[in-house]
């Protein structure tokens, strides 16, 4: 047995003013303060302000001296070793991607963890390399540092060899410039709380811009897979370009680089699968990217792969720390708009990896503060050469699953990076770069996962799958700086067709309760007199002249109900005259014989005499009938006419309005429900004002409900309130209007005919003796 509380509240009907004297509403200047007294706030610089201000862009200076080493320094110790050991193969994999040497992507994944350490307010995700932020880097280096702009000419021969180092050399420039901007901008944003900005983004955006990103990350890691060289292309179109080249040289595929690749993937898979299997009965996952590089790099070390069999290796790794360098301002002009787009991506995967584990483990992270951290990593990480970074998922998943609390975990992770950059890297020299270009392959099948997106989201809402497919299209065509600026534009447009064309629904009451929902779907809903329109969305320029539209389509239609009025009274008028000559006529040529006439007022009599009169025989004269007669000859009467048993079923037929296929007779109060609105602008204020002049020239009430505070303001503002819009046209709710117009003119919540005319009608039925002349 269910059982449904119940509750009763008892108080008067509340519209604006009324509210405004109970509850004491402040004035506008006493809620926003000037713009002289803000500036003065915010130089009167306090000492406990000065220390809140430090700590929030100083998070570590809060919680590390609140650190204890019993209790988290194991456990983010454990985590921080299992993290730093995925570090190596994913840094020098995905810096791969960026179209840079193997060592740089070490590089990243030290300098920006230990950034984040002092000015980060997560305390799970993982900075370093992340393959979308990889594959956006490698576009633009490989834009700006091209093969063909480093040919070396072999003397007489024609054919020609590229200068690798010095092509390298200058796309780290272009990456540390890129990333240097990408980082500022991000500091920039953060400063002036901007950083709701990530907020436009929608999930659906952000898992088919990846997913198109992964498909981007195999196509560039096709060559080091089949060991072809197929030519760079950038700018639109360029992923069909590579892949059709890609193609086009399979013939020429090499064996041994192909028979490592599927070597290396076919053991990857299966040791991830088995890794899967066991996690429940492991505390730390196998580290199988590690012993993937550990071993692939010794049996190329004993098979002399290089040598025997050509296959292409990662090189050179320099051992040690290399100095911090100015990046190339010239660049950044070039750069720019890369620049922006990492940093918006970067943030927006950043946010939303933060705010997951923050929810999940109770604590809180302060987007503006996240966006001034990730910021500053970049931007110093830009100066050591590292390219762009944010979060991993699955660096981010090992160390929240392996028991890491805090930022320490990442400093952890970063002394294991460190270890090997300065006394284990030139270990690493005879690894093949099929090897890392297969790890980087099966890396990217959670990404492949997201295609079944595409189902869920045509079950569960259809604009977003459009958004899905508009962004995986448009990426995976205009590459990723492109496609990113299209999708966030057609993101955009799809929020302002939905504001723009939002649903319009009249109200009905569901008996018995304060509650009121769409006539059109429920059943057991009543309106009577009262007519409440809704619109989904707020009312603003855009939608201002649709949102008429709407009103006229419910039935509401103003300058047909002015048109239909006048016609009406026109008619009105033509009947009384006709009526009135008709009435002298009958008057003299009436002889009384057998009996006398009596002229039965059907109508109330008013201060110029009857409105409508009836004859019938039989009876006595009385002295008010003598009086109507007198009346009568004088021609002040009116009478329905010869026919008046066809013009008193027209008087009692409910009057409609055909062309606007709705019962309008019967409204006397309309109410715009407007909770929905959390603004409006001058050009809806207008088109309300509009609406309460023409509807008052037919005697109709209009209130409107539910207005937030903002939405009074504002029309405070604007001068929206006369003499005859007042705030008693504005209620607290809409069952504070509905109960008002019902008090105020519920008499006329019935059809308007004439109750005398009735009884007149039911007389004629019961007394069939009588006749009318």
């Amino acid at each position: 047995m269910h059982l449904f509380g119940k509750y009763r509240v008892e108080r008067e009907v509340l519209d604006e003013q009324r509210l405004e004297e109970i509850t004491q509403r402040k004035a506008y200047s006493d809620i926003h303060r000037s713009l002289t007294e803000q500036l003065r706030d915010s130089l009167r610089c306090t000492l406990p302000k000065l220390k809140r201000d430090v700590m929030s862009s100083l998070p570590v200076l809060y919680w590390l001296p609140k650190y204890s080493v019993w209790d988290y320094g194991m456990p983010d110790l454990v985590s921080g070793i299992s993290v730093g050991i995925m570090h190596l193969p994913q840094g020098m994999a995905y810096a791969l991607l960026a179209s840079l040497p193997p060592v740089f992507g070490l590089y990243t994944s030290l300098y920006p963890a230990l950034i984040y350490f002092f000015f980060g307010t997560s305390r799970h995700i993982s900075i370093g390399t992340f393959t979308v932020l990889s594959i956006m880097v490698g576009s633009v280096t490989e834009r700006l540092a091209p093969d063909v702009d480093f040919l070396i000419m072999n003397g007489t021969n024609i054919t020609s060899e590229v200068d690798i180092t010095a092509r390298d050399s200058f796309r780290v420039q272009v990456a540390a410039a890129t990333t240097v901007l990408g980082g500022l901008i991000q500091v920039l944003l953060g400063v002036v709380k901007f950083g709701f900005v990530g907020t436009y983004l929608s999930e659906p955006l952000v898992r088919a811009y990846t997913t198109a990103a992964a498909a981007h990350a195999v196509v560039a890691q096709l060559k080091y897979i089949f060991g072809v060289s197929p030519s760079r292309f950038s700018g639109p179109l360029s992923l069909v370009y590579t892949l059709k080249d890609v193609c086009s040289l399979l013939p020429h595929t090499h064996l041994p680089t192909l028979l490592v690749s599927a070597v290396t993937m076919a053991l990857l898979i299966a040791a991830k699968e088995l890794n899967s299997f066991l996690s429940p009965k492991l505390p730390v996952p196998i580290p199988v990217e590690l012993i993937t590089i550990v071993a692939g790099t010794l049996v190329s070390s004993y098979a002399h792969l290089n040598s025997n069999y050509t296959v292409s290796v990662v090189g050179e790794i320099p051992s040690g720390l290399s100095s911090p360098c100015v990046p190339d301002v010239s660049l950044f002009g070039e750069v720019i708009g890369d620049a922006f787009a990492l940093a918006i991506v970067g943030y927006a995967i950043s946010i939303s990896l933060g705010k997951t584990f923050a929810i999940k483990h109770g604590y809180k992270v302060d987007s503006n503060q996240e966006l001034v951290a990730l910021g500053l990593s970049n931007a110093v990480g830009g100066f050591f050469q590292c390219f762009s970074v944010c979060p991993s998922m699955s660096r981010s998943l090992i160390q929240e699953s392996t028991g890491g609390k805090t930022q320490m975990a990442g400093v952890a992770s970063a002394l294991i990076v460190l270890v090997t950059i300065l006394k284990l890297g030139t270990l690493f020299q005879e690894l093949p770069k099929a090897i890392l270009a297969s790890i980087v392959f099966v890396n990217l099948k959670g990404m492949f996962k997201q295609y079944a997106d595409i189902v869920t989201l045509w079950r569960s809402s259809k604009i977003d799958l459009v958004v899905w497919l508009v962004t995986w299209v448009s990426t995976m065509l205009l590459n990723l700086d492109l496609g990113l600026a299209a999708s966030i534009t057609f993101a955009l447009f799809t929020v302002i067709f939905r504001t723009q064309m939002p649903t319009y629904s009249v109200l009905g009451n569901v008996p018995g309760t304060e509650l009121y929902v769409d006539l059109e779907t429920h059943r057991q809903v009543r309106q009577k007199g009262v007519t409440i329109f809704r619109s989904s969305a707020t009312v603003y320029f855009a939608n201002a002249d649709l949102y008429l539209e709407a009103l006229k389509k419910s039935g509401l239609d103003i300058s047909k109900m002015i048109i239909y009025k006048r016609r009406q009274e026109a008619k009105q008028r033509r009947r009384e005259r006709r009526a009135e000559r008709r009435a002298k006529r009958q008057a003299k040529k009436e002889v009384m014989e057998n009996g006398t006439v009596f002229v039965i007022p059907t109508t109330p009599r008013t201060a110029d005499g009857p409105s409508r009169w009836e004859y019938l025989k039989g009876g006595a004269p009385d002295s008010t009938s003598l009086g109507w007669m007198s009346e009568l000859q004088d021609g002040d009467t009116t009478t329905l006419g010869s026919s008046s048993e066809d013009t008193l079923s027209r008087d009692l037929e409910r009057v409609s309005l055909g062309s606007l296929g709705k019962w309008t007779w019967d409204i006397h109060s309309i109410i715009l429900d407007l909770s929905t609105a959390n603004f409006i602008d001058i050009v809806a204020i207008k088109m309300m004002k509009n609406v309460f002049q023409d509807f008052s020239e037919i005697d109709v009430d209009i209130y409107m409900a539910g207005c937030q505070a903002s939405v009074v303001e504002q029309l405070e503002r604007s001068e929206f309130f006369s003499d005859s819009i007042t705030k008693r046209h504005l209620f607290a709710s809409v069952h504070d209007a509905v109960l008002y117009c019902l008090n105020h003119r519920g008499a006329s919540s019935f059809p308007r005919y004439d109750p005398s005319l009735v009884s007149l009608f039911r007389f004629y039925l019961e007394c069939p003796a009588l006749t009318f002349l």
